[in-house]
């Protein structure tokens, strides 16, 4: 056990849950054996407390880190930041420039407002929908955060949520009087959709929903959405802080041509910095002068300064061409070796939100498969999973060693399989699933 799995081990006495963030719990990737915390990141290089040395061919920061941990371009506006100042009675200059370049990037938004994350910006953007309709009711599609608004979906359907978020999910601490308040339909089902807005469409404030992120959008489903928005006089918010970044400069939405209401920002436009962003129509977004929506931590100087340079270091570079293409070599490459070695697997998402499944067989679950995937990848100086976000330091030569040690761990797996040894192969317990809910 090394440094870091002792250092869990006392985090889980102090803070609830043992990390901040579920998506980076080590029983998600490897309990017992994933290194747990980092002494340094650069590139696609991790070094973990006991200075080992893994290429991270996983999730880049929960896919914040879009250009690459320690980006020398955005550490050095941080840096500039950190030296002019990071907080003052008088605002940093920086949030008006990110308005513009948001703007410019979204010709149909017209104002912004910020907060530091995901969460914070949805739950801003459901303040101002009911701001300005009058109304209450939100129509979910989509994984939106942690706030009352969202989860108050399971206050009359315990399992709303369960496709969403996490399976029997018990909304502990939510207001009951908040039930009925958050409905929840399954992205493309317009049938769905369609009955939920005829039994609720004269109260609902809000649709709020994930363009794309598992596949690309149907297109015909968010027309329909948007038109229905439009009719019922609720506003359309697209959350974007999975989906934005990922496959063009700014939201997945200009891909498609459907202009929302709202869009909410957060993750990649910073590169790893705390910072999010709402943008919208300025009928909706001037609610939050009528509203109190404020924060201290929302004038600091790094966010702001860290969104810029990654922004405009993405439009030079033109990263979304590379990460798409990097994810689609990635995509193929877990193909062609499923071929080569027999072992039986489900590609898809996004080339740039890219995941697989081992498919498993009597016998095998699923969950081991995908357990003993990592740890022998780990053995091989990987941080892997099922999923691959890639980003703009991520290079061919990267795939290529990636390939070599991905070939032996497939071809090891599939004889594990035929050989019925793979519970005998772990060198501890399977991993949680995504999502659920985990014990201490």
């Amino acid at each position: 056990m090394g440094k870091g799995q002792e250092l869990y081990k006392r985090a889980k006495k102090l803070i609830p849950g043992g990390t901040q963030l579920l998506s980076k719990r080590p029983e998600m990737f490897l309990p017992d054996q994933w290194p747990a915390y980092y002494s340094r990141a650069k590139g696609v290089q991790v070094w973990d407390l006991d200075g080992r040395s893994y290429t991270d061919m996983s999730i880049m920061g929960v896919g914040a880190c879009i250009l690459g941990y320690a980006d020398p371009d955005v550490d050095a506006a941080a840096h500039r930041a950190i030296d002019c100042g990071t907080q003052c009675t008088l605002n940093c200059p920086e949030e008006v420039e990110l308005a513009e370049l948001l703007l410019e990037l979204h010709p149909w938004a017209e104002m912004v407002r910020y907060a530091r994350t995901g969460g914070e910006a949805a739950a801003i953007a459901i303040r101002l929908a009911r701001g300005a309709t009058g109304r209450d009711k939100v129509a979910i599609c989509g994984y939106h955060g942690w706030h009352d608004w969202y989860l108050a979906a399971n206050l009359g359907d315990g399992s709303a949520l369960d496709a969403q978020l996490l399976p029997g999910l018990e909304p502990a601490g939510v207001p009951r009087a908040l039930r009925g308040s958050a409905l929840t339909f399954p992205y493309g089902d317009r049938e769905s959709f369609e009955r939920l807005a005829a039994e609720h469409g004269q109260s609902l404030a809000a649709i709020i929903m994930e363009p794309a992120r598992g596949h690309e959008a149907s297109l015909d489903f968010l027309k329909g959405i948007r038109a229905k928005a439009q009719q019922l006089g609720a506003v359309l918010i697209f959350d974007e802080i999975t989906s934005g970044f990922r496959m063009c400069c700014g939201g997945i939405h200009l891909r498609y041509g459907v202009e929302p209401d709202l869009a909410v920002f957060a993750k990649s436009m910073s590169n790893g910095y705390p910072m999010a962003a709402v943008v919208g129509r300025r009928e909706v977004m001037e609610v939050a002068q009528r509203s109190f929506i404020s924060s201290t931590n929302w004038t600091e100087r790094i966010g702001p300064a860290a969104a810029l340079a990654t922004i405009r270091k993405y439009r030079r570079c033109q990263v979304d061409e590379h990460i798409i293409h990097i994810g689609s070599q990635m995509q193929s490459l877990w193909w062609n070796l499923s071929d080569e070695t027999g072992l039986a697997i489900r590609v898809g998402g996004l080339p740039t939100l890219s995941h697989f499944e081992i498919k498993g067989v009597e016998g095998n679950d699923p969950l081991a498969l995908r357990t003993l995937f990592t740890q022998l990848m780990l053995e091989r100086g990987y941080l892997a999973w099922c999923q691959f976000k890639p980003s703009y330091a991520h290079r061919q030569e990267h795939l290529a060693a990636y390939r070599i040690s991905c070939r032996e761990v497939f071809a090891i797996i599939h004889r594990a399989i035929e050989q019925r040894t793979v519970a005998k192969m772990l060198k501890g317990p399977i991993s949680h699933a995504g999502f659920r809910r985990l014990v201490s």
